[in-house]
């Protein structure tokens, strides 16, 4: 079960991905990658920025499968999401 604030800031992160022009998505998705690194334990394949919200959401539901998830994720999903609108 993912937590109700992580739960929150992933689909606040998946808004924002959405509405943000193609060129933009191309230059963060090095920060969305190194993020899925952190999490996964290893690198994923680079599927590209019309599908790297899909990876991210596996990828916050796997990591949260345990104890709750990784320390500071919902802070984390936001410090990803304000970084985007720089």
């Amino acid at each position: 079960m993912i937590p109700d604030d992580v739960a929150s800031e992933l689909g606040r992160a998946v808004r924002r991905w959405q509405q943000l022009p193609l060129d933009r998505a191309a230059d963060a998705l090095p920060g969305v990658h190194a993020l899925l690194t952190d999490l996964a334990g290893e690198p994923l394949p680079d599927l590209g920025p019309a599908v790297v919200m899909d990876q991210l959401r596996v990828v916050v539901f796997d990591a949260c499968a345990g104890e709750g998830g990784p320390p500071h994720l919902a802070e984390r999903l936001a410090a990803l999401r304000l970084s985007w609108s720089a």
